[in-house]
């Protein structure tokens, strides 16, 4: 693998501009909705990007398709490791191209996402205790048979990928100071922040029991982190994307943490209110504003990223 410095000069506005196009025949434009203060009990007027409607159920679909179609797919096809949101989007976007798809997920991972990742027609293998684990066991297998490897959140094609995200909630609400982002590996925070460059401050929120990107800006460099939670599965990364990390030190410059109490309530009062069904780590960022782990200031127009939905609907209420 390249030194990371280098790969970021491959991570910029561009590269997600070609990749908003190469991806567009196979993703959902998500939209926009936008609720008072009031509505969800937050200190001000907010922006959702229902990214929750995606195609496979979460923002993963971006970059996995863009990984995919960078290049020549191998006969072997293409191998991922995941929590289960990312093994979901490869698998859809396997079988949307024709390629053969094996996905390795810990034993975390829920039955949720253990049956849209079957829907799709991949093989599945699960086993370790994390993602960790599973990413160690695809690592192995995409070298013993020589399909794609689609890595979650440390490739530069699949940040850029995500990136689109961002592209098309400037688009649709410029007027965003602030855009609130679940972190796990980094790979979502990392595209958008690389297309926002500063134009608006781009908020890492974590649960405080997976504190990846917290500890790396603390440390100065990707280091291991704890991982537990009610959003381990998909938030749980051990450490965050060497190919992320110089992007989180030039552009995010507040990288909050949050209790599993805040993110079951954001859960709770988005299907109140809303009637929408988010997993944990896709109500994660409005966490942040329910329990004041990040105030915003005044005169703040702030958006949200609910940013997967991949859950068993009786679990919320």
């Amino acid at each position: 693998m390249q030194p990371y410095r280098d790969m970021t000069h491959m991570i910029d506005a561009p590269a997600i501009r070609d990749a908003a196009r190469r991806i567009a025949p196979h993703i959902r434009r998500t939209p926009l909705l936008h609720l008072p203060a009031a509505a969800l009990g937050t200190p001000c007027d907010l922006t959702l990007k229902l990214e929750l409607l995606q195609a496979s159920g979460s923002f993963k679909t971006r970059g996995a398709f863009n990984r995919m179609l960078a290049g020549p797919l191998p006969a072997a096809g293409v191998v991922a490791a995941s929590g289960g949101n990312h093994g979901a989007a490869v698998a859809y976007a396997a079988r949307a191209l024709g390629a053969r798809a094996e996905i390795y997920v810990p034993e975390i991972t829920g039955p949720a996402k253990l049956a849209r990742i079957r829907a799709y027609g991949a093989h599945l293998v699960q086993g370790g205790a994390t993602y960790d684990d599973a990413r160690r066991a695809s690592e192995a297998r995409a070298a013993e048979t020589g399909a794609m490897m689609v890595h979650a959140y440390d490739q530069p094609e699949v940040l850029i990928g995500q990136g689109t995200l961002a592209l098309e909630l400037e688009e649709d609400a410029p007027e965003l100071t602030h855009v609130l982002v679940a972190t796990g590996g980094g790979g979502l925070i990392g595209g958008m922040a690389a297309w926002y460059a500063g134009r608006a401050d781009v908020v890492s929120v974590e649960p405080a029991a997976c504190p990846t990107l917290h500890d790396a800006l603390r440390a100065g460099a990707p280091t291991p982190a704890a991982v537990g939670g009610v959003a381990a599965d998909s938030l749980g990364a051990r450490q965050v994307g060497i190919a992320m990390f110089p992007i989180a030190q030039a552009f995010i410059h507040h990288a909050v943490l949050v209790p599993d109490e805040a993110i079951l309530e954001a859960r709770r009062r988005l299907w109140d209110a809303c009637r929408l069904v988010v997993e944990p780590g896709g109500a994660t960022a409005l966490a942040a504003l329910l329990c004041g782990a990040f105030t915003p200031p005044e005169g703040a127009r702030v958006g949200i990223v609910l940013c997967g939905a991949n859950t068993d609907p009786g679990s919320v209420g």
